[in-house]
């Protein structure tokens, strides 16, 4: 007889649908059922009410055949096109609902409050709410809500570029904000407002005459106004990189290379000119710029080292033949003066002695001084 009977245990953290031979006969709140089924129709499909969500492909025909059910034993949940839900259990957000839903969940022992947002009226997240999306309840349960919220921080000394459907709306100041992607294309675009520093490397450019230099520049820059550099352009840090190469090619490719070599700071100045013709208005304040080095092909290395060392090398030959010069014009006035006089004479012949007798350990005189001046002088080491 017991055959015949089936007996089916709901526990307090269950909730379950009896449904026979696959259609929906009732809700089972916790309890002990024993249901006749002698042919074996009857069987039970249980929930956890953790994850009270009633994902049964009978809910559309529960909502329609059975509202008595549907209003004992679960909480109606639906969307609109330009709506989001959000879901609270015992006062914490737990799940994020987006347009166009429509849900059953079992009725629990927690306190259940649903809440609806207008997405027409309001494209950024409440602050109330964001501060809740750090909770590791929402992270770990409702991974596929988060999906339609896009976060984001902006530090400190930089601002946040919001666009809407790719129209720039406003700037973001630094904190933290959150936006709702349903039915939108959202992003964010963090800048540096301080100073930043942008090179320009290994520009390959021809010289007037021909001659194939490598220059890298570097230049530093800020915004000056952020909402009018992204309306001139989509990309202004990219932008200036190109007006820094198109300059430094007019400063280069204009000139030859003695020009070049003799005058760096020309290459600066002519950047800078063309930057403030062309950046005039955009928001973008470049406050300086540096040729860093330039580079020359191993060829004209070799040449110009030969230029350098013929130059230093006439250099040298001009100043020793004018130190010779001055050298035999003092020999000379000398001579004169010994000369007219013989008493610098004396004193030079004396002077010579002293300079002899410096090198040499011992000297033997033999008929005094005026001997020695005669070269009659024996030396001894």
């Amino acid at each position: 007889m017991n055959m015949l009977w089936k007996r089916f245990v709901v526990t307090q953290t269950q909730r379950a649908v009896l449904l026979r031979e696959g259609d929906f006969e009732r809700a089972l709140p916790p309890g002990v059922y024993r249901v006749f089924d002698p042919f074996g129709r009857y069987t039970v499909q249980g929930w956890n009410v953790q994850a009270p969500h009633f994902d049964h492909p009978l809910a559309e025909t529960l909502r329609r055949d059975f509202p008595a059910q549907v209003e004992a034993h679960f909480h109606v949940m639906d969307t609109g096109e330009d709506q989001v839900g959000l879901r609270f259990e015992n006062g914490m957000l737990v799940e994020i609902l987006p347009p166009g839903s429509r849900r059953l969940y079992w009725k629990g022992p927690a306190e259940v409050r649903f809440e609806l947002i207008d997405l027409a009226e309001q494209a950024e997240v409440p602050q109330a709410i964001v501060r809740r999306f750090n909770q590791t309840s929402l992270r770990g349960r409702v991974t596929a809500g988060l999906s339609g919220v896009l976060t984001q921080q902006v530090p400190a000394w930089h601002l946040g570029v919001l666009k809407l459907d790719g129209k720039i709306e406003r700037l973001l100041q630094p904190g933290f904000a959150a936006f709702w992607r349903f039915n939108r294309e959202v992003s964010v675009e963090v800048v540096d407002t301080r100073l930043q520093t942008l090179e320009v490397s290994g520009q390959e450019i021809l010289t007037r005459d021909k001659v194939g230099l490598r220059v890298n520049l570097a230049a530093t820059w800020r915004y000056a106004d952020v909402l009018a550099a992204y309306a001139a352009t989509a990309k202004p840090a990219e932008h200036l990189y190109r007006e820094l190469q198109f300059g430094l090619r007019a400063a280069v490719g204009t000139r030859s290379l003695d020009e070049l070599l003799e005058n760096k700071q020309l290459i600066d100045e002519v950047v800078s000119q063309h930057l403030a013709a062309k950046l005039a208005g955009q928001g973008i304040e470049v406050h300086s710029v540096g040729v860093r080095d330039i580079v020359l092909p191993g060829e004209m290395k070799a040449i110009l080292a030969q230029v350098v060392e013929a130059e230093k090398s006439a250099q040298a030959n001009v100043i020793r033949r004018r130190e010779e010069t001055a050298a035999t014009r003092s020999l000379l006035n000398t001579a004169k003066v010994m000369e007219e006089n013989p008493t610098a004479l004396r004193l030079k012949e004396l002077e010579t002695l002293e300079r002899v007798a410096e090198r040499i350990d011992r000297i033997s005189v033999f008929g005094g001084l005026d001997q020695v001046l005669d070269g009659l002088v024996r030396l001894k080491t």
